[in-house]
């Protein structure tokens, strides 16, 4: 992947947009701003308000105690923080697709991350001959989790499943690179006896 543009179709197809972020945030903002506006046209033109009027507003707000207990300063202040920190954070970390690129020569390829988990799933069932339902993977953004449930009284040779599933992996050449984790959960009776 050598090409600016390949680089640049890669990016868009493992990277959402914040779009529908941006939207609600937009929307919001609309919508308190009709409604101010509201407010504003029906107490010049004498109508009664819709819930508060800007002269009530403005009088309670004068009326608000100058001493403000400093636990709800701080409180409001650290709600307001946390908020402000949560819109900045969506307007500058890109959002991800639950897809990888794979390393093939100079071509884009992206895959979901569904299909990776379900190639290295039949890839441990296929190696280890365990049934296919007995073998589950997840994969994220930066792991795959092999998590293998094998019938009563078989045992599991957690170093080999963790080589099969961790060449499965590292034969794709994922990008962003992925840790492979393997995980033997046993059967409640089982584990009883153990």
């Amino acid at each position: 992947m050598t090409t600016p543009v390949l680089r640049r179709v890669v990016r868009r197809e493992t990277h959402s947009p914040r779009t529908v972020a941006m939207i609600i945030a937009v929307v919001l903002v609309i919508l308190a701003l009709v409604y101010v506006g509201t407010e504003i046209v029906l107490s010049v033109l004498g109508q009664p308000a819709l819930l508060l009027g800007p002269g009530a507003a403005l009088a309670g707000l004068a009326g608000l105690p100058t001493e403000v207990p400093q636990g709800v300063s701080i409180a409001v202040g650290v709600v307001l923080a946390i908020i402000g920190l949560i819109l900045v954070v969506l307007a500058v970390k890109p959002g991800r697709l639950p897809r990888h690129s794979l390393a093939v020569g100079d071509r884009a390829v992206v895959v979901d991350n569904g299909v990776i988990a379900s190639a290295v799933a039949q890839r441990v069932s296929d190696e280890t001959g365990f049934p296919r339902d007995q073998v589950r993977v997840g994969v994220s953004h930066r792991t795959v989790d092999v998590v293998v449930e094998p019938a009563f009284g078989v045992d599991v040779d957690d170093a080999q499943v963790r080589s099969i599933a961790a060449a499965e992996v590292d034969s794709y050449g994922l990008t962003p690179s992925v840790t492979t984790k393997v995980r033997v959960q046993r059967a409640k009776k089982e584990a009883d006896f153990r």
